[in-house]
């Protein structure tokens, strides 16, 4: 048994996970799970640069995750920054914090390493063979992994929740118009990953992060957000299409008062959920098997895998 900590840092949020990994008996006991909106990728689509306030709102979570890191005295620790980290032009800023602060280089991944890590995450408690069709959408990418016992096909595309926003979004809520903007860049980078990712041959649509556990817990009714009820609960297209339709037509207040959205989340959520539901549309999903298991998970397995 090894105690690790995975980070991941994303677009739109910063998340820790404490566990005791037992490769042996392929058990990931989880010790504290915990995730800050830092909004890393402010304006990144725009500028190239990562700014100055998103940096300090991601150090000053990097040293709330240090604490915590130290009370559980964990052995192992591994930080990953993916989508806008890779984009930015001054990303020697934010290694160079997080080395100061807790100790780690933060390794700023590939789109198809984050892909794996993904996989590996959603996957491994999974039973049986079936061939996955895994999709993180994230703050400022969304990956595609195809794999059944292992990784088969993967790739990377430049759509999230934030840099959709950011992009097309002027007005609150978003008028049809930018919507379909929206859509548009939904439907290119859907092309482009299908040149490499055979998405359609999948038999199973497992979907990540927080855009996916948002609209499933508006989908179960939930009264407040519960990891349990959402962690492998399967969510019909119809219902998809419903919440996607609330959230897209409903005001910033409107939104803020649903009981299991996250405040950070209130102003990216229609784009994160578009993009899932256009996902199923382009591979004739019936329904989504919602994971709270993703790339973090993959972070902590692989602290106990590679040869580091």
């Amino acid at each position: 048994m090894t105690r690790v900590a995975a980070i991941d840092c994303g677009t739109n949020s910063i998340r820790l996970l404490v566990a005791d990994a037992d490769p042996a008996g392929g058990e990931l006991t989880d010790l504290d799970r915990r995730m800050t909106i830092v909004r890393l990728g402010q304006d990144v689509d725009r500028t190239g640069r990562l700014a100055p306030e998103a940096l300090e709102r991601t150090f000053a979570a990097c040293r709330e995750y240090a604490a915590v890191i130290e009370e559980y005295g964990v052995e192992k620790v591994r930080f990953v920054a993916t989508s806008a980290s890779r984009d930015a032009e001054n990303r020697d800023d934010f290694v160079r914090g997080v080395l100061d602060i807790l100790g780690v280089e933060p390794e700023v991944i590939t789109g198809d390493q984050e892909a794996e890590f993904s996989f590996t995450g959603a996957t491994r408690e999974l039973t049986g063979t079936d061939r996955y069709l895994v999709v993180d959408i994230g703050g400022g990418s969304t990956e595609f992994v195809v794999g059944d016992t292992r990784v088969r096909a993967a790739r990377s595309v430049d759509i999230g929740c934030v840099r959709l926003t950011e992009r097309h979004v002027r007005h609150d809520p978003p008028t049809p118009r930018e919507v379909e903007a929206i859509r548009a860049d939904i439907t290119a980078a859907l092309d482009l990953a299908e040149r490499t990712v055979p998405l359609r041959d999948a038999r199973t649509l497992v979907g990540l992060a927080g855009s996916v556990t948002t609209v499933a817990a508006i989908a179960l009714g939930l009264p407040e957000y519960d990891s349990a009820a959402i962690h492998r609960s399967r969510i019909p297209y119809d219902q998809v299409a419903s919440v996607v339709r609330r959230l897209l037509t409903a005001g910033h207040d409107e939104r803020s008062a649903i009981p299991v959205m996250h405040p950070g989340r209130v102003d990216v959520i229609g784009a994160g959920a578009l993009i899932l539901l256009e996902i199923m549309d382009r591979i004739g999903a019936r329904e989504v098997v919602v994971s709270e298991h993703d790339i973090l998970d993959g972070i902590a397995w692989s602290l106990v895998s590679d040869p580091r």
